[in-house]
């Protein structure tokens, strides 16, 4: 078999500075490649941050927005009829009565002291083998309350407060407010229904967690006229706060 050419380092070089058609055209095409890459990534960079968000995504977002903004109307309005009613120097006494009144009743219900209805959610959770933790709870109970979810309850048992605390026993079962919580996990949401499951279904949110591969359950989300809670909790006093 014949032997290849011996080719000195003088011939190479003198190759290398003078390339054939061929190679000029792919190192030219390589250029362009590389610079397109790197033109792209700069753009991805600089876009905003819902810019690559799916459509449905972007609506789900502005439905809860819209669900806020309604919200935050509606109060606006109310103060402002109270407000008016005060200033108005006809029956100042009662119109004082009657908003201390309402504002007892909306800080029992915030504080857990007394039941509740209400439009809104109830969301069952099937956690088939046992790997929805305490800090994904939490989490989706975070999701509910960014909705606008003003009472939650879980299981029937247990009513959501500032206080409660997930954990995790000994045996691995999730505890909400010191009670065992058994699958499959029912959370009642009282407020805007349409919002509600917007904010779970939100790309990342509790359908995503719970569906995925870190847990593979399923979530089933029912949109209700009335939703009742009948769970409370007793308050507890204050050790270290003091009023000023």
């Amino acid at each position: 078999m014949p032997e290849k050419p011996h080719r000195s380092p003088g011939k190479v070089l003198a190759d290398f500075l003078r390339p054939s058609k061929g190679q000029l055209i792919a190192g030219i095409a390589l250029f362009l490649t590389a610079l397109l890459i790197t033109w792209t990534l700069r753009s991805q960079a600089q876009q905003p941050e819902f810019a690559t968000a799916r459509q449905a995504d972007l609506v789900q977002l502005l439905d809860s927005v819209t669900g806020q903004s309604r919200r935050l109307e509606q109060d606006l309005r109310e103060l402002e009829e109270t407000r008016d009613e005060l200033l108005s120097g006809a029956d100042r006494a009662e119109a004082a009565r009657a908003d201390a009144e309402r504002r007892l009743e909306q800080l029992q219900i915030i504080a857990g002291t007394v039941p509740a209805e209400g439009p809104g959610v109830r969301i069952t959770i099937e956690d088939p083998d046992g790997n929805l933790t305490s800090e994904l709870m939490l989490n989706a109970i975070e999701e509910l309350r960014d909705a606008g979810a003003e009472v939650i309850e879980l299981n029937d048992t247990v009513r959501v407060v500032m206080r409660t605390a997930f954990t995790t026993d000994d045996q691995g079962r999730l505890v909400a407010g010191g009670e065992v919580l058994e699958a499959p996990y029912a959370i009642d949401a009282i407020g805007d229904p349409a919002t509600l499951e917007a904010g779970a279904r939100f790309r990342g949110g509790l359908v995503s967690e719970v569906e995925g591969t870190r847990v593979g359950g399923t979530v089933t989300i029912v949109q209700e006229d009335e939703i009742k809670i009948d769970a409370t909790v007793t308050p507890s006093g204050n050790e270290f706060a003091r009023p000023r």
